[in-house]
């Protein structure tokens, strides 16, 4: 007797210590899918609106029945744009029974959450990490356009359409996402017949004052400053010139997005005709309409090109499962959801997406102009 309670006695410890490690694929687990971003500080708008547009997917989908009849968890953890912070952000998530990865929000951060993505083998999805780097491992992709493809389309858009030829640029030298966009930008602007009359930089992302860029500048035959830049600078900038009497054009990557939070209502005129890069419009379609209406109705504030990122995310992810018929705790798991992913067609907010091995959306640019704080498509004149 004492011999087979020790054997009973064994196996249920072993059956313990299995159902603690993790999905295993059974109808009650969850699929577990893990987001880093800035929740708090500066840039916390970014993080804010993909962990918010991630949050209202996941919400439809449970109520549809979830993914392949998983019901989905979001793990979010903030990462105060600090690449160190966003890797122990990760291992927690890890910890905590991550299936798939939204790396991070942005790219210093989603770089470093790359790697340990990659040494675990997991799929990463990042809704808005730009920058090359971060898909270059074969389990990574991305929702949003890289930065080089922001530099074609910027200067591709200003030579296409005769917004301007003489082109003055302001950005960080101290930014992936600045550098990353400005250099190819500038490469590709003599095949469009751009001038570059004037490159000013800056190097510390807390600047405020703008006014030697600005003066420097008005002192060229610019007809349009580039901002290749992050809106919490931006907003410094677009004051500043408007205090100075500048009637430049202003245009800008999709790190403007956000641009009107911001500047604050009492400077919202600042940024009237301020044109920029996004693949995002509340009201392109009736998709995008609903889902304007149902983000104002959740969080009361308007969805920004990084809301429609991260519920992009989640729905790709929920497409690239479905193709691979794959539930968490399936043998090959992270195996076939990766390999769907060059399989799958997404008709997302941000524009219907495609995928190659390279980790890059296939999807049309687009530019909004706005207008007493509001955006509208740029219309060709």
């Amino acid at each position: 007797m004492k011999k087979i309670f020790a054997i009973a006695l064994a196996a249920m410890m072993i059956t313990v210590m299995f159902a603690g490690c993790g999905n295993s694929g059974s109808d009650d687990a969850s699929f577990v899918i893990g987001g880093v971003g800035p929740l708090t500080g500066d840039y916390a708008t970014y993080g804010v609106s993909v962990k918010q547009g991630a949050e209202l997917a996941v919400k439809e989908i449970n109520a549809a029945g979830g993914i392949n009849g998983v019901p989905v968890e979001l793990l979010f953890e903030d990462d105060q744009v600090d690449a160190e912070m966003a890797v122990n952000a990760y291992n927690k998530l890890m910890d905590d029974g991550m299936d798939v990865s939204l790396g991070a929000v942005t790219s210093g951060a989603c770089i470093a959450v790359s790697e340990k993505a990659n040494e675990d083998g997991i799929l990463m999805i990042t809704p808005s990490g730009s920058q090359v780097e971060c898909i270059q491992y074969p389990n990574a992709f991305r929702i949003c356009f890289g930065d080089p493809e922001q530099g074609v389309n910027a200067a591709k858009f200003l030579a296409n359409n005769n917004v301007a030829k003489k082109i003055a640029i302001i950005y960080d030298k101290s930014n992936d996402y600045s550098n990353g966009i400005k250099e190819t930008f500038v490469s590709v602007a003599p095949e469009y017949g751009l001038e570059i009359v004037s490159e000013q930089a800056f190097t510390n992302q807390s600047n405020t004052d703008f006014s030697v860029q600005l003066q420097t500048i008005a002192g060229t035959d610019a007809e349009l400053i580039f901002l290749p830049i992050y809106a919490q600078e931006a907003a410094y900038i677009l004051t500043q010139a408007q205090s100075a009497g500048m009637e430049h054009i202003f245009f800008g990557g999709d790190g403007m997005d956000g641009i009107v939070e911001k500047i604050g209502a009492d400077n919202v005129s600042a940024t009237n005709g301020l044109m920029f890069l996004t693949p995002f419009d509340t009201q392109a379609d009736e998709q995008n309409i609903k889902f304007t209406a149902d983000y104002q109705a959740a969080y009361n504030a308007t969805p920004d090109q990084f809301a429609g990122d991260g519920y992009d995310a989640i729905y790709t992810i929920k497409a690239a499962a479905e193709k691979a018929n794959v539930k968490p705790g399936d043998a090959d798991f992270n195996e076939k959801i990766i390999a769907a992913m060059t399989e799958i067609t997404v008709d997302g907010t941000t524009g219907t997406m495609t995928w190659t091995a390279d980790g890059a959306p296939e999807k049309a640019a687009a530019v909004v102009v706005l207008q007493d704080g509001v955006p509208s498509p740029y219309v060709a004149k």
